[in-house]
């Protein structure tokens, strides 16, 4: 993608959607946390349905603790490779108790000392809770930054470093969530629905699909 496009590009995103948020449900930064280290290789819907019976019962370090292993894999058994995600989940738990007074830190170095918690789940965090303008690059973006011409790249942190580089400043903080959206719902990956994509003119994809 040209660089005289990358502006028009997001203008056009941000015109469609001018507050884009994360799907996930939360309304703590710890919340916020779970949510994200449980919804690896996993839907945000289906996270939000496992979360939704959660939090009303355990929604704080010390609750999760107080359910036991057990009981928190009884939350959680709809979501895929969930029993590592307990272990991880009162493991991360236990160390925010002891070195966080149980609140969800605002540091990178911090949240990927977490267990579970890997780059991309810590640039969720620091995006969503702290407002940095950081790039969680799944396999969404992975893909958008490649057949867009945005920012191609062999690996997910090089597509990262490179949209870190090419996002202009007043787009940085959303940029994240316009690029997933925008992966998940319109540039999916079997079949782009170039037809209903209002990027589609700033696009490198060649040839447009057609609607169907």
């Amino acid at each position: 993608m040209k660089t005289a496009l990358i502006e028009p590009f997001f203008a056009a995103l941000q015109a469609a959607n001018p507050e884009p948020a994360t799907e996930l449900e939360y309304t703590s930064v710890f919340e916020l946390l779970t949510a994200v280290l449980l919804s690896a290789q996993a839907t945000d819907v289906g996270v939000n349905k496992a979360t939704r019976k959660l939090f009303p019962v355990a929604n704080t370090p010390q609750a999760i603790l107080a359910l036991g292993l057990d009981g928190l894999e009884s939350y959680i058994k709809t979501i895929g490779l969930y029993r590592s995600k307990a272990r991880h989940l009162m493991q991360t738990c236990q160390i925010l108790v002891e070195q966080h007074g149980g609140r969800g830190p605002g540091t990178r170095e911090a949240l990927e000392q977490l267990p579970g918690v890997g780059r991309k789940t810590a640039n969720v965090v620091l995006n969503v809770a702290f407002g940095q303008p950081t790039m969680a690059v799944d396999t969404h973006i992975f893909r958008v930054g490649n057949r867009t011409g945005l920012a191609p790249g062999k690996t997910p942190l090089e597509v990262e470093r490179r949209l870190l580089r090419r996002v202009p400043a007043a787009y940085a903080r959303d940029a994240h969530h316009w690029l997933i959206l925008l992966g998940r719902y319109v540039c999916q990956a079997r079949k782009p629905r170039c037809w209903e994509c209002v990027v589609a003119p700033y696009c490198d994809y060649r040839p447009k699909t057609p609607p169907p």
